[in-house]
């Protein structure tokens, strides 16, 4: 897929870039028809350098593309957006990727420019083309323009399609979520150097393992329950260490987490949405 005309991102941050990264590799777009804007100098050398994109540092050059994607903070976004509704039209497709702000904070920010609107929740494995996103549209986006931002965003790593009212949770899961699995794989490392290993030996063993692990999951077809009954042998050590996480609450741990990432996405869009009606 070759997508014609200009892109935008207002916002030139380490998303901006794994976008800007893969949407040339997978030949969405070539480095002409990509304009960054960031106030950072030291950003915008960098990502002329290594990607041959423009930058600039006047956010009036997103008047120009018909694509533009908004990778900003989610705190400074509303303001921003309003300050700058001379630079939107009704020609363009606009892409948010900031947590926790609706469609209708982006509608409201935006309103008299008619921009189709899609908001979309990445998460940081999009840095090495592993990203998992989830999209919704916004009332006057249609199925094309739903399928422009998919093929983006599958330019990093997988997208499914959501409704609004899952945003949240889609936050609390998949946006969140690697930290959690950062934080499990930091454990899995210590409890190796606990019972003996190296640290180097311990890390080396524990990243295969996850990423295998992975790939199983996804190659075999099978329910995680399945997969883990594969390695539990009856009086086992495996059962030993699923016995001890059980007695911690591993599962519920990761649940509450989830649900509390999911709640802090719902404050934080109670918070932009004050922030437009003021």
């Amino acid at each position: 897929m070759k997508i014609t005309g200009k892109i935008g991102f207002l916002g030139g941050g380490r998303m901006a870039e794994a976008l800007i990264k893969g949407i040339i590799q997978a030949g969405l777009f070539v480095p002409a028809q990509i304009v960054t804007v960031d106030p950072v100098e030291e950003r915008r050398r960098l990502l002329a350098e290594l990607y041959g994109v423009n930058v600039v540092d006047n956010s009036s050059a997103m008047a120009d593309c018909e694509i533009v994607i908004l990778a900003v903070k989610p705190q400074v976004l509303p303001n921003l957006l309003q300050a700058n509704r001379s630079n939107f039209n009704n020609k363009q497709l606009v892409i948010s990727i900031a947590a926790g702000v609706s469609l209708s904070v982006l509608e409201s920010s935006l309103a008299g420019c008619d921009c189709r609107v899609i908001r979309v929740m990445p998460n940081t494995p999009a840095l090495v083309m592993e990203g998992a996103s989830a999209l919704c549209r916004g009332t006057l986006a249609d199925d094309n323009d739903l399928k422009t931002a998919s093929a983006i965003f599958d330019a990093v790593g997988k997208s499914v399609v959501s409704g609004e009212a899952e945003m949240d949770a889609v936050t609390g899961l998949s946006g969140s979520g690697p930290a959690y699995v950062f934080s499990f794989i930091e454990a899995m490392i210590d409890g190796g150097v606990k019972v003996g290993l190296g640290r180097d030996v311990a890390e080396t063993l524990v990243l295969q393992t996850v990423l295998g692990s992975v790939k199983l999951a996804m190659d075999s077809g099978k329910h995680p329950a399945e997969l883990r009954a594969m390695v539990t042998s009856p009086g086992g050590t495996t059962i030993a260490g699923l016995h001890e996480m059980e007695k911690a609450g591993f599962q519920g741990i990761l649940m509450d987490a989830i649900e509390a990432a999911t709640k802090r996405s719902r404050e934080l869009g109670e918070i932009a949405e004050e922030r437009v009606e003021r």
